[in-house]
C-alpha cells in the first residue's frame, strides 16, 4: 500500500492569498427530451398514456423508446395505453422530499400499465388509499391533473388511486 501525503488545513492569511474568480458566462442552452420522451408527455397532456411496440420481440414499451434493448433494433410503432395499472413495489414514507418528518405518510412505488410489458413500469404517487390498505398486485388508475393545470410532466398525473372504490379512502 503506497500512502498519501496528507494535506494541511490553510491558515486564515494563506486562505486569503487563494485567488477567488466570479464568473458569470452568458451560456445559452437548449435541451430536448428527444422523440420518444418528447411525445410521451405532450401525450401526457392531453391526459393519454403512449408506449412504443417493438414488432421484433412483440414487446410495448413505457415509458417509450425509439430503441428496445433486448432485441437491438429500433421501435415500430406507437401504442396507446389505458393508463390503469398494478402496483409492482411501493414505500410508505414519513419524510418528505425535503427530509422533513411528517404525520402524513407519502405513498410511492412503481406501477405496471397495463398493456405494457413485464419489466416496464412507472415511479408514482398514490393516493385516496390509506397505507395499511396498499398493496402489491393492487389495480390503480391515474387521478390526472385538471387541463388547464397539465404542462407535459409526468407529475400531469398527480398520483394513481385504487380501482376498487372500497379500497379508496
Amino acid at each position: 500500500m503506497i500512502s498519501q501525503p496528507r494535506g494541511r488545513k490553510l491558515s486564515r492569511e494563506e486562505a486569503e492569498r487563494v485567488p477567488h474568480v466570479v464568473a458569470r458566462p452568458k451560456a445559452r442552452y437548449a435541451w430536448s427530451a428527444g422523440p420518444a420522451t418528447g411525445r410521451f408527455l405532450e401525450e401526457l397532456k392531453e391526459g393519454r398514456v403512449l408506449a412504443r411496440r417493438c414488432n421484433g420481440c412483440g414487446r410495448v414499451l413505457v415509458p417509450p423508446r425509439m430503441f428496445c434493448e433486448r432485441c437491438f433494433r429500433p421501435t415500430d410503432e406507437w401504442v396507446y395505453l389505458p393508463g390503469t395499472g398494478t402496483i409492482q413495489t411501493y414505500s410508505i414514507s414519513y419524510i418528505d422530499t425535503d427530509a422533513n418528518r411528517i404525520a402524513k405518510p407519502i405513498l410511492v412505488g412503481v406501477l405496471a400499465f397495463d398493456g405494457a410489458s413485464e419489466g416496464c413500469g412507472i415511479m408514482h404517487y398514490f393516493g385516496e388509499v390509506a397505507p395499511e390498505k396498499l398493496y402489491i398486485g393492487m389495480e390503480v388508475e391515474p387521478v390526472w391533473k385538471p387541463q388547464a393545470e397539465r404542462e407535459g410532466a409526468i407529475t400531469d398525473i398527480k398520483y394513481f388511486r385504487p380501482r376498487r372504490k372500497e379500497d379508496r379512502q
